[in-house]
């Protein structure tokens, strides 16, 4: 780490803080040339392979983006959405990838939309999914009739 104000490259860290979300690393630093103090931030990058093999960093905004479009008319609050864009980057880092696909991005979204609001869930899996017929939604409202049945059991 080279210091800013005299580029010098040895510097010693002072404190180390994580960050409410755990993403983050603050630190604080002294430069052990100027003796001036400065603080980094340090991340890790989650990469998503599109489906044309290009990479690119996950942005949790495109997740947003995509999800309110299915929820366009439902009663969803603008926090829900958020909240949701912030468990799906934290269910694809906890796998401990530095790269994942747009298809495991699309999986993790489905479960806490589902959560969320059920028909943005199925307008949502009717595009993700590739459903093609009747015959699809209706596999997919059976399962979610089922899953619902066994919840209400538990």
């Amino acid at each position: 780490m080279h210091c800013p104000y005299c580029h010098h490259s040895e510097t010693k860290v002072i404190e180390t803080r994580v960050s409410e979300d755990g993403y983050f690393i603050r630190r604080r630093r002294l430069c052990l040339h100027c003796n001036r103090r400065f603080t980094t931030l340090e991340t890790t990058t989650l990469l998503v392979e599109k489906r044309s093999g290009s990479l690119e960093p996950f942005n949790r905004d495109k997740v947003i983006s995509g999800v309110r479009k299915a929820c366009q008319g439902r009663p969803v609050q603008e926090a829900d959405l958020k909240k949701l864009g912030q468990r799906v980057e934290e269910d694809l880092r906890s796998a401990g990838q530095a790269q994942v696909t747009s298809a495991e991005v699309g999986k993790a979204i489905l479960k806490p939309l589902r959560d969320l609001d059920e028909v943005a869930y199925m307008r949502f899996a009717s595009v993700y999914q590739n459903f093609e017929n009747l015959e699809d939604f209706q596999a997919a409202i059976d399962e979610l009739r089922n899953d619902n049945e066994e919840e209400s059991e538990a």
